[in-house]
């Protein structure tokens, strides 16, 4: 089956059995190892990438899904202002990087960053409950999603 996304800005096609994983066409065909197979069940965020907009772990996810979406995986998500909103209140917070759950942690900061609806302690908890990784305090993970959020509101008004 041919299946044609986007992949990091550039147009793809791949020809895959419809049920492979995305995260191994991922890292085998496309060489990035950003996106990691911790789980494969979909609950450690190592896998983790953007589907369209929203974070998905890639590991659950049959390659026909992705038919004509866009990917985003933590390899081009880098090179963004987004993510250095995200980098730099995770480390004002201390927040541990590990390399392990990164792509988990960004991208989830990334979606409460970008929704910007006022999210509680408890919200923004529940949700990085999926992404489970020994390497970070969830408190400390909360106040660093809290300053990517005053460091981003602080980046758009000085435009």
């Amino acid at each position: 089956m041919i299946i044609p996304f986007e992949l990091n800005g550039n147009m793809v096609y791949i020809d895959s059995n419809p049920g492979e994983r995305l995260v191994h066409i991922l890292r085998r065909r496309f060489n990035l190892l950003a996106v990691k197979e911790g789980c494969l069940s979909g609950r450690c965020g190592s896998c983790m990438v953007l589907l369209d907009g929203k974070p998905a772990p890639s590991c659950i996810v049959p390659v026909f899904q992705i038919k004509n979406s866009v990917i985003v995986t933590l390899e081009h998500f880098s090179a963004t202002a987004e993510y250095r909103d995200i980098i730099e209140g995770f480390s004002n917070a201390g927040v541990s990087m590990c390399g392990f759950c990164d792509a988990g942690k960004i991208f989830i900061a990334h979606a409460i960053v970008s929704s910007e609806a006022r999210v509680s302690k408890e919200e923004i908890k529940a949700m990085f409950s999926g992404n489970m990784c020994r390497c970070t305090n969830i408190d400390d993970l909360v106040v660093g999603v809290k300053n990517a959020i005053a460091i981003r509101r602080k980046r758009n008004n000085a435009k």
